[in-house]
């Protein structure tokens, strides 16, 4: 294993004092590394927190900030952060308008947050659930929720930003989570730095279609094939999911796994967006780059989100977090 560490048991915490400190003119970190949160609280505002197991950056810290997450409780690699770290996290920047938690339906994930939200007043959730690959999984039940999650995030978080309202906010999440689909394909494994060898074995010439971003097995192993050919299957999933919800304007949303260069990413995009366009859908919006990633895996995910109006003017609303910004 190479990876640039100083002691396996120290990785989160070193990484976590490197973030906040190259990025202290927005956020901070929670005591005990527990959470981080905006640097300036917006009073009166909806307070939006989000979390899971670290070794997906920049999701979920790199996502706080104006106009998107006012915290973000990181677990250990690939582990669900506690009940007390979001509880935490709640009381440090909920200003009196309550506390919208947004979830990846992954079951540690699930289930702490909503132990936190028994505890803490005045919270509700949205669970993240696009993920069109498998129904079930070794950590869900049900789908999983994969890179469409930063998607909602970004249109509920410029929302909240606006004023809008705790239930309205749930809502308007659960609206854009239902609009939203997404696959990914991996072409190496990660390796976690606890367990110092790849999650799994994938020979050089395959792929693993479906796959999940902890390395979870996906839809099946196959034989490498070209880029257009990988993005008409995957494409060919999600919109058969979305059935006829698949027309007019959408956010088509690459998103590459950690290793995989901005080049490919791009290439990919181009195969995606044919197929999309040649399918009737307007490619309104557009994202590419690593941001819901799995370590150092090797591969791309696919989102598809359909846009409305109201979608679509808080997805272009100003941000300025780690990991996105723009209209500032």
């Amino acid at each position: 294993m190479k990876k640039f560490i100083n002691a396996v048991d120290d990785v989160l915490t070193e990484s976590l004092d490197g973030f906040a400190a190259a990025h202290a003119d927005i956020l901070a970190l929670g005591g005990g590394h527990k959470f981080i949160q905006r640097k300036e609280l917006k009073q009166g505002k909806v307070a939006l927190i989000s979390g899971g197991g670290s070794g997906h950056e920049p999701l979920h810290g790199g996502l706080v900030g104006h106009g998107m997450l006012d915290a973000a409780c990181p677990g250990q690699i690939f582990t669900s952060p506690t009940p007390d770290q979001m509880l935490e996290a709640a009381q440090a920047v909920d200003t009196g308008a309550g506390v919208l938690f947004i979830v990846k339906n992954y079951e540690g994930d699930v289930m702490n947050f909503e132990m936190a939200a028994e505890m803490a007043d005045g919270t509700m959730s949205v669970i993240t659930n696009d993920d069109v690959a498998v129904e079930d999984s070794l950590y869900t039940t049900g789908r999983r929720g994969v890179a469409g999650t930063l998607v909602v995030e970004k249109i509920v978080g410029a929302a909240a930003e606006a004023g809008m309202g705790l239930a309205d906010l749930k809502a308007l999440g659960d609206r854009v989570n239902k609009a939203t689909r997404s696959m990914g394909v991996a072409l190496t494994s990660c390796t976690v730095p606890a367990a110092g060898k790849p999650n799994f074995e994938i020979a050089e010439d395959e792929m693993e279609f479906g796959v999940g971003i902890h390395g979870e097995p996906g839809r099946r192993r196959a034989k490498l094939e070209p880029a257009d050919a990988i993005a008409e299957e995957i494409c060919t999933a999600i919109v058969g999911d979305l059935g006829s919800a698949a027309k007019g304007r959408a956010l088509l949303f690459i998103n590459g796994f950690g290793a995989t260069p901005a080049v490919e990413l791009y290439l990919m995009y181009n195969s995606a967006r044919k197929f999309i366009e040649a399918h009737g859908i307007t490619v309104a919006r557009s994202l590419v780059g690593s941001y819901v990633t799995s370590l150092d895996m090797a591969g791309c995910s696919i989102t598809l989100t359909m846009l409305d109006a109201e979608m679509e003017k808080f997805w272009d609303a100003p941000v300025h977090t780690a990991a996105l910004r723009w209209g500032m």
